[in-house]
């Protein structure tokens, strides 16, 4: 019985990795159908993918030709912070530097198309007077 067991055991995680690699290549596929590259990030799945969604819809909406990158950071932090809870920070363009702190988990960075985004969330502290 013992040996049964463990055979299981072994097969169980088996399939558990074999469902763990299709959902990875799947949300790989996803993203390079919207032409999308994920460059750094330590948020949920979920929370990459509203983002993803958000940027490209927003894209998407705007008159053919150059992005504007004010308009889609400003609606990726409205969004986020309405969601998420609030101080969001959202950094876009097609170049730029930049070195932040961030909260745990609160950290994004992807290529959409040809615009570069950094979405970041800091921590508020209530200023005691």
């Amino acid at each position: 019985m013992e040996g049964a067991e463990e055979e299981l055991e072994r097969r169980s995680k088996f399939l558990n990795s074999l469902i763990q690699k299709k959902k990875s290549i799947s949300q790989k596929q996803q993203n390079a159908c919207m032409d999308i590259r994920l460059r750094a990030s330590d948020i949920t799945l979920s929370l990459q993918d509203h983002a993803f969604k958000t940027a490209r819809n927003n894209l998407d909406s705007m008159p053919s030709g150059k992005p504007d990158s004010k308009r889609l950071a400003l609606a990726l932090k409205k969004d986020f912070d309405s969601r998420y809870g609030p101080a969001w920070d959202c950094i876009v363009g097609t170049s730029f530097g930049s070195y932040v702190t961030h909260s745990l988990g609160g950290f994004l960075y992807f290529s959409i198309d040809k615009v570069y985004v950094l979405l970041f969330k800091t921590v508020v502290e209530p200023l005691d007077r």
